[in-house]
């Protein structure tokens, strides 16, 4: 073979393995693509948008299209102010009429939680936070999810479609949901037993801090609400699980309501611990975390102490009930008492 033939062949067998080198690098890109938007399905099926709500109707025809879009909006007002009643406020009496207005997107569907029809709206998120800013109202969908983890009787855990009663319920009070995966939830917490790793391991893959776990059982359910470390737990009777579920979000809003809903005044000194900070990106993160809370005015560094820090907080709560709100975001989790702090949190990584 001649000098010149050698340099073909050479070029020839370089310019195979560069389509073959590129041809493989686009098939990965392209697995990895799918990997990623599967995940992202996945995610937004459990993950109900504070901007979308779904409300039984009797009938397709307009007039029981309208009124269930001003019901629909008269939730998501709940949801994206706090929680907060408005119905006092000038401007929502005309806001629920012109509701059709600002509806991005609409679908009939199964009524999950009864017989008949359900109407799912979703409503222009800019839209609805000005109609909130019009009424004289700081709107925030920042509320953190609340995680539902409820088993039947036979100890599996229910599904999206048989928790919608419960979603609806919970919703309506303003609180948005995620769903626990029932194929990884299998061995996690229940009603009976939740310890404080498992929570923690909750936190870390769901990014909340309030979970409501239930167990369904012949002629009632017992829950356990779990908002940022405290367990409060109740039983309820009744054989209509639609029943328990609407009690069971009623419940849980009156009972979140008192810890998340407390309105700060003036400036409170105090001290914070805080464990599990490991590395100079934790210590970052958590500042920055603290200092983003619009009730923190000032945080300083003490001590610290193996993976703990002692900070000093002004704050304009007290630090228990800070620490109740910042725990409920699923970034740090209460846990035991340390000498000298007025609350203690563990750092969720």
């Amino acid at each position: 073979m001649s000098r010149q033939d050698h340099i073909v062949a050479a070029r020839t067998t370089v310019a195979t393995a560069s389509r073959d080198w590129l041809a493989s690098w686009l098939r990965m890109l392209a697995a990895a693509l799918m990997l990623s938007l599967a995940f992202q399905a996945a995610h937004a099926q459990g993950q109900v948008s504070p901007y979308t709500v779904v409300v039984p109707v009797s009938d397709t025809t307009e007039g029981q299209r309208d009124e269930a879009f001003g019901t629909a909006l008269s939730q998501v007002l709940a949801r994206t102010s706090g929680g907060q009643d408005l119905r006092g406020k000038s401007g929502y009496a005309e806001a629920l009429k012109g509701a059709a207005g600002i509806v991005q997107q609409y679908q009939y569907q199964k009524n999950a939680a009864g017989p008949g029809l359900a109407l799912q709206v979703t409503f222009d998120q800019a839209a609805v936070q000005r109609t909130i800013a019009q009424m004289g109202v700081a709107g925030t969908a920042g509320k953190p999810p609340i995680l539902l983890l409820v088993r039947d009787e036979d100890g599996s855990v229910l599904t999206k479609e048989a928790l919608a009663p419960l979603s609806q319920a919970v919703a309506a009070r303003g609180y948005s949901v995620v769903l626990a995966d029932p194929g990884k939830a299998a061995g996690g917490p229940s009603v009976a037993s939740a310890d404080p790793e498992q929570i923690f391991n909750l936190a870390k893959q769901y990014k909340t801090g309030l979970v409501l776990l239930g167990q369904m059982r012949t002629g009632g359910a017992d829950w356990n609400l779990i908002s940022g470390g405290p367990q409060q737990k109740w039983s309820a009777t009744g054989s209509d699980n639609s029943a328990l579920f609407n009690d069971a979000g009623n419940a849980l809003a009156d009972r979140l309501g008192k810890q998340l809903n407390v309105i700060g005044s003036g400036n409170v000194d105090g001290k914070l611990w805080v464990t599990g900070v490991t590395s100079a990106a934790d210590y970052a993160t958590l500042l920055a975390t603290l200092r983003a809370d619009p009730m923190v005015r000032n945080v300083v560094t003490l001590s610290a102490q193996n993976d703990g820090m002692m900070l000093g907080m002004k704050t304009a709560l007290p630090l228990g009930n800070l620490a109740g709100s910042l725990a409920a975001t699923g970034r740090l989790l209460e846990t035991e008492p340390h000498a000298g702090a007025d609350a203690s949190l563990r750092w969720v990584h």
